[in-house]
Formats: structure tokens, sequence, C-alpha cells
């Protein structure tokens, strides 16, 4: 226990505030990983290095200078890979499982835990979203529907009582 931060409650909403899409799907960079884990970018992406078998292809990849300048572009928190010469890697929700075998840490499972957590919450809110288009009866299902997609967002905004 060093600081304050490494006592801090991870949320889904911590999770969510970090998730972005490449390559059409959603994802945590290692510098996020890093930051909700407590552990420095480093030791994630050394922890990939020394378990090659663990990150089969579709489980982690390194952003192109393309997709990097974007996400330093588009989200004000990774202005400082501006400069790196390291091009960031992503990681997939299977990836995140895998790092999950690897660094552990009673920070690192709750962490693990909250991503989890979020990828279910953000995956079943895709799911009723998609039924809530199809369904046309503007009742009770509809309105059954509306009413769980409100609970899921609340639930990855961070407002669930």
């Amino acid at each position: 226990m060093n600081d304050m931060k490494e006592l801090a409650v991870i949320t889904t909403k911590d999770v969510e505030d970090k998730l972005i899409t490449l390559r059409n799907q959603k994802v945590l960079l290692d510098c996020d990983v890093a930051e909700l884990y407590g552990v420095k970018t480093k030791e994630v992406n050394q922890a990939v290095r020394n378990n090659p078998k663990k990150f089969p292809y579709g489980y982690i990849f390194v952003l192109d200078k393309y997709e990097k300048a974007e996400v330093v572009k588009n989200f004000d928190r990774l202005n400082n890979l501006k400069y790196s010469t390291v091009e960031p890697t992503a990681f997939t929700q299977r990836g995140l499982y895998m790092l999950a075998t690897i660094i552990s840490s009673a920070r690192a499972t709750e962490t693990t835990l909250a991503i989890v957590d979020t990828f279910v919450t953000v995956r079943e809110l895709a799911s009723t979203m998609e039924k809530l288009q199809v369904t046309e009866d503007g009742g009770t299902q509809q309105k059954k529907l509306l009413q769980h997609s409100g609970e899921l967002m609340a639930d990855v905004i961070g407002n669930k009582n």
C-alpha cells in the first residue's frame, strides 16, 4: 500500500471511461491497463513479452502510426503518447483475461473483475439495444427493454443505486 490510489475501488465506470474502439472492437490500451492495475506500462508489456503463448492473434495488437495519431487526437488523457517512440499495445477482452492470469495482486484481481463486469455490461447493453430496434409491439416488451437499457447504462456510467 504505497498510496491512496492503490486503495481506491475500481468501478465499472473507471474501466468504461478508458475503453476505446479500435479495429471495430472495444479495447484498453497498455497505459490504461497499467493505470487500472496500479503498475507501470512497461510491466504490462514485459508480462506480454515473457508469455507470448498466452497472447495469440486477436488477444492483443500493436497500434499502427495512424491509429496512434488518432487516439492521441481524440483522447486528451493519451496526449503523452504523442512523443513516445513505442507504439501502444491494445488489449481485447480475451487479452485482458490472459493478462489477469499473469499479473497477480489484490489490485489486479479487483481490476480484472471490474473489466470483466464492464465488458459483460457493454455486451448486454448492445444486445438489448438491438432487440429494441426490432421490437415493434410498442407495448410491454418495448418498455421492459427500455427499462433494462436504462439500468445497464446507469451501471456503466456509475449511477447505480
